[in-house]
């Protein structure tokens, strides 16, 4: 199983803090060595960093564990391969443009006997079914709204319908962000923090590593942390229901409407999906 970050802010904020703990996870706390990548958004552009190789292993990782770049919105994922060879064109986060945007999104599951028929504006440039979802869900955007981005609540219905479709061909966890809104759809597993005054102390769960929040934020900053599996072990984390797609703005959930899409199916003997 592949693993999620994701980061919305009110103001740009680093993620030194929770990248460090996450980029354990691929190679040293747990088994996710094919590779990694993290998007950062600045304004209208994009930093992206990917990497073939394991994260906790990785010199660019430790450059981005190092280097505190702010942003408002922040998509990361380590790979565990599941259809695609490790290679750095298979490697999420993914990116693509549309209606003057950038658009970033990264997926873990497995979907199976998924062919979407592409038309050619939006085509993977890898194997994954990951990348042919991203493709899929452009494309459909595009379809549907050809003048242009349509009003939040229009698009966040757009997508629901979209993970419904696409979530019927397995496990479809994904993050998805133009810069302005953080989409988070769990089929299995996802959870979220926000983080706001008054502020505490957190402590990783896959490194001995304390922070003070207190030292280095302001009252009015507000942070929310999207993750397959909770990062701290001293704070609590909600998990998100299973067939839901949340949006995240300015570090906190926003409604748009319904949020209920399909939950992956899961195997009574193991509890696997």
């Amino acid at each position: 199983m592949c693993q999620l970050l994701g980061m919305n802010c009110n103001v740009p904020t680093d993620i030194c803090f929770s990248f460090t703990g996450f980029r354990a996870r691929g190679g040293l706390t747990d088994q996710h060595r094919d590779g990694w990548g993290i998007a950062f958004f600045e304004e209208r552009g994009v930093r992206l960093f990917l990497d073939p190789q394991p994260s906790a292993d990785s010199p660019v990782a430790e450059l981005v564990r190092n280097y505190p770049i702010r942003s408002l919105n922040v998509i990361a994922h380590i790979r565990k391969a599941t259809q695609g060879v490790v290679r750095l064109e298979n490697t999420h986060p993914f990116q693509r443009e549309l209606w003057g945007r950038y658009w970033i999104f990264a997926h873990n599951g497995n979907l199976l006997d998924y062919a979407p028929e592409l038309s050619g504006c939006f085509l993977p440039v890898g194997c994954t079914d990951s990348e042919k979802a991203f493709c899929d869900i452009l494309q459909s955007l595009a379809v549907r709204f050809p003048d242009g981005q349509p009003p939040d609540a229009a698009l966040h219905a757009a997508l629901r319908e979209l993970a419904i479709r696409i979530g019927s061909h397995g496990e479809f966890n994904f993050l998805l962000s133009n810069g302005e809104l953080l989409f988070a759809h769990c089929s299995s597993r996802l959870a979220y923090i926000v983080r706001q005054a008054p502020f505490t102390v957190a402590h990783l769960s896959d490194q001995d590593v304390t922070v003070d929040f207190n030292e280095q934020t302001t009252p009015n900053d507000r942070v929310a942390l999207i993750a397959t599996l909770p990062l701290t072990d001293n704070e609590v984390w909600q998990q998100m229901t299973p067939g839901s797609l949340l949006a995240f703005r300015d570090g906190a959930p926003e409604a748009f409407g319904e949020t209920r899409t399909i939950a992956a199916r899961r195997d009574p003997a193991t509890g696997d999906a």
